[in-house]
């Protein structure tokens, strides 16, 4: 069921929005060679902590196998969900970095964010996968109104990537986001004929899109949280927590 957040909940959402895009900006700051990836999460998470928000990704997925840091850190061919650690970052790599947080935290709602980092230089290729990853993410939210429906705006990003030489992530979506850190709808990078959900104003979205160098296929490590490559070729992602508004949307991560 797709919730719809009232001018209440789009305040709160709005708030949280801004500190953790401000959170983001301060680890990306400090994203450069010789740094770790658990010294980033580490970043994070005292940031989160001191606006009074709550990690939203620590402790996600339950007493068995839960996810154990505030920060994802997925370096060159890893996708999504990769998990900080001793890490030593270096000249040529590229990282995403995302962060989730509920604000106020215990009581709160949820924003999600996004974004790739290059560290150093790296080749025209992999500077256009970046590119052009960031791009799809700005042509999203571009596209958001009430009344278009997800899977022909999916297709439209569909269409800007393939045509600029990528590969679209199928296996991992976007999401509604708010009151939970996944919600409804779900939310393709590419066009489906099973999903044909029309946006109304009120809609809060997680949009992410996830584009490869190489194959779109992914596959997931044995830690069963960092997703990767399968042909282990280069991959970015980025992302916003964005409403729907009466004219097209705002985007609240920013």
């Amino acid at each position: 069921m797709i919730r719809l957040k009232s001018p209440d909940e789009i305040s709160l959402l709005r708030q949280g929005g801004k500190i953790l895009a401000s959170v983001l900006r301060q680890v990306v700051a400090e994203t450069k060679a010789g740094k770790t990836t658990a010294e980033l999460d580490a970043l994070a998470e005292r940031l989160i902590l001191e606006a009074g928000g709550e990690p939203s990704f620590k402790g996600y997925g339950g007493p068995k196998n839960p996810f154990p840091a505030t920060l994802c850190t997925s370096v060159n061919s890893e996708l999504v969900h990769g998990i900080p650690n001793d890490y030593i970052l270096r000249d040529g790599d590229i990282v995403s970095l995302d962060v989730g947080m509920r604000y106020p935290k215990k009581t709160g709602l949820y924003t999600d964010m996004a974004t790739t980092v290059i560290i150093g230089k790296v080749s025209p290729a992999v500077e256009k996968l970046v590119k052009v990853t960031k791009k799809a993410l700005q042509l999203w939210i571009k596209l958001i109104k009430p009344g278009e429906q997800l899977n022909y705006i999916g297709g439209k990003v569909q269409d800007y990537i393939e045509n600029e030489g990528f590969g679209v992530v199928r296996d991992l979506v976007g999401h509604g986001v708010g009151h939970e850190v996944h919600e409804d709808p779900p939310i393709p990078n590419y066009f489906t004929n099973g999903l044909k959900v029309e946006l109304k104003e009120g809609m809060v979205l997680a949009l992410e899109p996830m584009v490869s160098l190489g194959d779109y296929r992914i596959r997931t490590l044995n830690d069963e949280w960092t997703v990767v490559m399968r042909d282990n070729s280069l991959c970015s992602h980025e992302e916003h927590t964005i409403v729907v508004t009466k004219r097209g949307c705002e985007v609240l991560t920013e």
